[in-house]
């Protein structure tokens, strides 16, 4: 085995790998990926966090102490998998150092505050953020985004995937093409407003709720937002190539899923709408004119 230091998603590991293993394809992930994908040479002086090994059959996950092992097929440890599994991985360090990986899209208002947009796959989260970015905010991450705790109890948004797959109208059934996304986020910023929303064309008019309290619905979704990653549907692998289907992910562990729900605490102490609009444009609209006005 050989040890290296990686870089990704905002935290720093031991990452041990079969001798000889060709990472190209991994590496070529990076702008996949939130924080990056980078490997340099490290010696094994400290407890290895996550360990890459190749066997046959499907692949399999387990723990042990403070490392996560993974047996991966040989082709697919080979493959750009090897850096969304690391990436999923690292999810228990990045929890443990009060960071996470969440399904959102995030974005940061001119005046510095970023704002987090939630919502299911074709809410129109990325096409609301593309039409945010013409009115003069940043990107801060498309689909996948990294929110971090610091130590008074607040939540900042750390630059996420800095692509997004953005469909061609003269090509529905085409695979979307991938853009970089700029301007983009150069570091965190704090988060100041949550907005789950749903732009659709049968929608007559646009309006703006507020969502807090929580309701017993919005806390579920929280709790499964939270913890998608790092209990068995790790949101990283989504579209990649080589995907090593196995069992459910033990990376959980019981402090983990309580941090997690302060975290949910802490998002109720925001600013927190319920936003509804028939295009992107007018979603833009809408949330430029709240966001201005405080």
């Amino acid at each position: 085995m050989s040890t290296h230091r990686l870089a990704t998603g905002h935290v720093s590991a031991l990452l041990a790998l079969p001798e000889h293993l060709d990472a190209t394809a991994a590496r070529a992930a990076d702008r996949a990926l939130p924080g990056g994908w980078t490997l340099t040479a490290a010696s094994a002086t400290e407890t290895v966090d996550v360990e890459v090994t190749r066997g046959r059959g499907s692949a399999a996950v387990t723990v042990t102490g403070d490392t996560v092992r993974l047996r991966l097929p040989p082709a697919v440890a080979a493959s750009d998998t090897l850096a969304y599994v690391t990436y999923t991985a690292l999810e228990r360090v990045r929890q443990q150092q009060l960071k996470i990986t969440v399904h959102a899209t995030a974005l940061i208002v001119p005046d510095g505050r970023a704002v987090l947009l939630l919502g299911t796959k074709g809410a129109g989260k990325t096409s609301t953020a593309l039409a945010l970015a013409t009115r003069g905010w940043t990107h801060a991450g498309d689909d996948l985004v990294v929110l971090g705790q610091s130590d008074d109890g607040t939540v900042a948004v750390w630059p996420g995937k800095p692509t997004a797959a953005v469909r061609d109208p003269a090509q529905p059934l085409a695979p979307k093409p991938h853009r970089a996304l700029e301007p983009f986020a150069v570091g965190p910023a704090p988060l100041a407003h949550i907005v789950r929303l749903a732009v659709h064309p049968a929608l007559d008019t646009a309006s703006i709720t507020p969502a807090v309290p929580l309701a017993v619905n919005e806390r579920l979704r929280l709790h499964e937002l939270l913890g998608r990653s790092i209990s068995g549907l790790p949101t990283p692998l989504n579209g990649v190539t080589g995907v090593p289907y196995g069992p459910v992910w033990p990376l959980d562990s019981s402090g983990l899923a309580r941090w997690r729900s302060h975290l949910i605490t802490r998002f109720a102490s925001c600013r927190f709408d319920y936003l509804h609009a028939p295009d992107p444009e007018t979603a833009a609209d809408l949330l430029t004119k709240e966001d201005e006005n405080g």
